[in-house]
């Protein structure tokens, strides 16, 4: 690739760069930590038992005779073994992919003075403060511990007395993901890449660039490398990540655009992070999904998922919960998957024009599944309510789920995701390519075709800067991407994308002064306003090691954001604070009275604009392919085709394919290279 002008090179372990302030976004200044030497997690559990797959009715019968066979006792006691063998865990959120060119982080500190110390004799217990409970007071809530076993429910918000905060639960071994079909097909793609790049290394290369320093870019550019090609990433902001950006304020703590987890059935995103080396900055949660209870605030169910293959590991953790969904509703809910298991992929790409809410209507599933269970999920899944929500989203993350005993597992990364992922494929991209390069504060202004508008001949960069290449492939929010491409093109080749917007989605850090004692896991708080959220100094090194409050840091996905994207930070953080309050039973609250209560020393808002394309009914069909009618165009992106929808492992899968697509053109592109050279060296 060639440029008219030099712009500064990626340079490897490099720092995020200060963000000044502009009309559009408010930025702080924001600097990366040391990589840390690398870890050694547990070795791997067990090689997967087999897959096996059964119908909804001999699965009920299974589970009756497993529950029929124990009495309650024995139940209680064998989730507390499991639940110290094996820390559970769950999630469907993914927050985001691609690169987000239009977010815009807010700073807000909030300090607000303690009245008085901390009387570290005082323990306080569901936000009550007092000393230590009477014998009679123990047995109470002894008793009380016993129900809540028995109904798969746990006080799940209590703060950490200053003398003996409770044990951190520990990460669970990295389970054998590396066994499923899916993930040999993923393997496969990558083997046929490098397999093309040991054959190219003996042609001429092609130097490709590549719009976008997200997930969607980094790949992209990371397969090119390894199909023998010659990547340039340009990304517009001044650190890498797009959606998975982060930053650090003043005072050198870490915030996020998004609450982001890794599946177990992230097939493309795990061998990613096997073929980088760094599959140990992964940390693994307990097998389990933990709901809120809204009738009994502070109080959390839980669907644990024994160590048995699917789907009956996901069917015991449906059917031994007792708090959420009455038998005959589970029933009803089975029942109605049976043709999504019978049918597979085909079945659930017919859903793509039916709500979730019109699904569950048309299978005859009670409404209470839905309220209770399922618009949990769907606001996880896509920042969006379950009556606007395409039902392909939900039946994709459904089916990999009872296809994949670890299907349903959650990892945090270990750190902030620009360092700890995106810079090993930056790395990578730049180091086998020989000649990559990996640029930031590289803005595209505008794609300019030839006269006869059959192909790119450059684009040119905000800077004046243009930029020739052999191919581009364009890897930005769809929302960019409609702005950037040519009117002609668009009208003519690209329509079907008008129907595609990106999805408004607040993330909110919350920064208290000592430790609430919250799971070690990903929780969904079942509100109005509130996705998800989870602890981050209990479930990621970097927050628990570099928080400078010394006390927890909840970070909160706000979804539904549309009505908020315009409200003050306060307005925001007021919002979430009262739901909070809901939701933990008290523990937290906007205006703590007691000494002894958690206060809120300071937050941060971060506002995404437009986040991963909104999964409405019937916009399946129209997201692009990477292959485009425009020879030496490329797309990449989780708005394009993949089965993995908006998610993280759309994004790096889009980009896998925008490289096997460019290789498999690579004859037709070296032909014009040639020819458009020629031309340059006449004129």
């Amino acid at each position: 690739m060639q440029h008219a002008s030099h712009g500064a090179h990626f340079a490897p372990q490099a720092t995020l760069n200060s963000r000044t302030a502009d009309t559009t976004h408010t930025h702080v200044q924001a600097t990366l930590i040391k990589p840390r030497p690398t870890r050694h997690q547990q070795p791997p559990q067990q090689q997967q038992q087999q897959h096996a797959m059964m119908t909804t009715s001999s699965t009920l019968m299974t589970i009756t005779k497993i529950q029929r066979s124990q009495n309650k006792p024995q139940r209680t006691k064998g989730r507390e073994q499991h639940h110290h063998e094996e820390q559970h865990h769950h999630d469907l959120l993914d927050v985001a992919t691609e690169d987000a060119h239009n977010v815009a982080p807010r700073n807000k500190r909030r300090v607000r003075g303690l009245s008085s110390p901390l009387d570290s004799s005082h323990v306080t217990v569901a936000g009550v403060a007092g000393p230590t409970p009477t014998r009679a007071l123990r047995s109470a809530r002894q008793r009380e511990s016993e129900r809540d076993a028995r109904n798969n429910t746990r006080r799940a918000f209590k703060v950490r007395s200053s003398l003996s905060p409770a044990p951190r639960k520990p990460d669970i071994a990295r389970p054998p993901y590396d066994t499923t079909p899916a993930y040999k097909e993923a393997q496969k793609l990558s083997a046929k890449l490098k397999g093309a790049g040991a054959l190219q290394r003996a042609k001429k290369k092609l130097n490709v660039a590549v719009i976008g320093g997200g997930l969607a870019g980094l790949s992209t550019a990371k397969y090119l490398a390894d199909a023998g090609h010659t990547p340039h990433v340009l990304e517009a902001e001044s650190v890498l990540g797009g959606k998975v950006a982060a930053w650090r304020d003043d005072d050198g703590d870490a915030y996020e655009t998004g609450l982001h987890v890794f599946f177990g059935a992230y097939p493309n995103t795990l061998n990613l992070f096997r073929e980088l080396g760094i599959e140990d900055r992964l940390q693994w949660k307990s097998h389990e999904m933990i709901f809120s209870l809204p009738n009994e605030p502070g109080a959390f169910t839980r669907f644990e998922f024994p160590p048995l293959p699917a789907p009956l590991n996901a069917a015991v953790a449906i059917l031994s919960n007792e708090k959420l969904l009455t038998w005959p509703e589970k029933i009803r809910f089975g029942l109605a998957l049976v043709p999504a298991i019978l049918g597979g992929d085909s079945y659930i790409e017919e859903q793509d024009d039916v709500t979730v809410s019109q699904w569950m209507s048309k299978y005859g599933v009670p409404k209470r599944v839905q309220d209770e269970v399922i618009n949990a999920i769907a606001k996880a899944l896509n920042f969006i309510d379950a009556d606007d929500l395409s039902m392909q989203v939900v039946l994709v993350a459904i089916n990999r789920f009872l296809r994949e005993t670890h299907g349903s597992k959650v990892a945090f990364l270990d750190g902030l995701p620009p360092e700890r992922l995106c810079q090993p494929m930056a790395d990578h991209a730049t180091s086998t390519s020989g000649g990559g390069t990996v640029r930031m504060d590289a803005r595209l202004k505008s794609i300019v075709p030839t006269d006869d508008l059959t192909r790119i001949d450059h684009v040119i960069l905000t800077s004046g800067e243009r930029v020739d290449a052999d191919a581009f492939v364009i890897a930005v929010p769809v929302d960019k991407l409609k702005l950037l491409l040519p009117p002609k093109w668009r009208e003519q080749h690209f329509k079907t994308l008008d129907s595609l917007e990106g999805v408004p989605v607040i993330n909110l850090h919350l920064f208290f002064d000592r430790k609430l004692n919250v799971e070690n896991n990903l929780l969904f708080a079942r509100s109005s306003l509130l996705s998800v959220y989870a602890d981050m100094t209990e479930t990621c090194r970097e927050y628990a090691e570099n928080t400078s409050t010394g006390g927890s840091m909840l970070e909160l996905v706000f979804a539904p954001a549309a009505d908020y994207m315009t409200a003050s930070d306060d307005a925001v953080v007021d919002a979430a604070m009262r739901e909070l309050e809901r939701v933990t039973g008290g523990v937290v609250t906007p205006s703590p009275t007691s000494p002894d209560a958690p206060r809120l020393v300071k937050s941060i808002v971060v506002r995404t604009n437009r986040s991963v394309y909104q999964a409405n009914a019937g916009t399946g069909k129209a997201r692009a392919t990477q292959a485009t009618p425009i020879p030496n165009l490329f797309l990449a992106g989780c708005h394009t085709r993949q089965k993995y929808l908006a998610s993280m492992e759309g994004a790096i899968l889009s980009g896998k394919l925008a490289a096997e697509a460019v290789s498999e053109a690579e004859m037709q592109l070296a032909a014009e290279a040639v020819s458009n050279a020629e031309m340059r060296l006449s004129a």
